[in-house]
């Protein structure tokens, strides 16, 4: 898709007709060639933010692929960082590919330890261990009505004073091709969804910042907004892309 390397259209239909799990484990070995992976830029401008609050013992990378947030968690993370995602070929591929070592060059012996644990975001099988939790372009995955839940188990697995961060683009107006093409997918994944079975969870729109912020507030969490200045400003002066930092308090 969209290179080489990438998989083919007959690839991307199998896979849209599997379930969440057997599709990504069919697309595991060619996802880093795909647009569904975050882009270097959103995950550098998210760990310079990470960066400045940080250093952090332990993390977790919510949901984590192939790895690519992994590298960043490796960077503001001095004792662990763990990966936890419910596709066993997405795991494989980030647990064969070298271990992220940082821009300074340093061997993985020195940096924080890896792991990769197949789990569901919505039961994760973790205690309170985690001080950072992030996540990258996963949400599409989970129903609004599961947001509660979702974020409950993040708050379960984080320390008091704990941290749950993530990118949030702005939202594209409707003047916008983009606004168009995520209206078209969202609408072929419902049309998909009605008539085949398994389902296939994969929408773009709902995961807006004022239902996500109430939720969070609703699970436990104190919540900040910081811009990502790397992405601009629209021409209403909000942000591009916002960094939602959501704490859990001491109670």
């Amino acid at each position: 898709m969209f290179t080489p390397q990438g998989p083919s259209l007959r690839e991307l239909a199998v896979q849209a007709l599997s379930s969440v799990e057997r599709g990504y484990d069919l697309l595991a070995p060619k996802f880093d060639h795909t647009p569904f992976r975050t882009p270097d830029s959103v995950l550098d401008a998210v760990e310079r933010a990470l960066s400045a609050m940080g250093p952090f013992d332990h993390g977790l990378d919510l949901c984590c692929g192939t790895g690519a947030g992994m590298g960043v968690l490796s960077a503001v993370c001095r004792e662990s960082v763990t990966g936890v995602d419910i596709s066993a070929g997405m795991l494989a591929v980030g647990r064969e590919q070298e271990p992220p070592s940082g821009e300074s060059g340093e061997s993985a012996q020195s940096g924080p330890r890896v792991d990769w644990v197949r789990g569901d975001a919505l039961a994760l099988p973790f205690g309170s261990v985690f001080d950072l939790v992030v996540s990258f372009g996963a949400f599409g995955h989970f129903l609004p009505r599961e947001f509660p839940e979702l974020f409950g188990q993040v708050h379960s697995v984080l320390r008091p004073g704990g941290r749950f961060a993530f990118p949030l683009p702005a939202p594209a107006p409707p003047s916008s091709p983009w606004y168009w093409a995520l209206l078209g997918f969202d609408g072929a994944m419902r049309v998909r969804n009605a008539v085949w079975r398994p389902p296939f969870v994969m929408y773009y729109r709902p995961f807006r910042l004022g239902d996500v912020r109430r939720e969070l507030e609703r699970a436990g969490f104190d919540v900040e907004l910081y811009a990502l200045p790397e992405f601009g400003r629209r021409r209403d002066g909000s942000p591009r892309c916002r960094m939602v930092v959501a704490t859990r308090g001491d109670g």
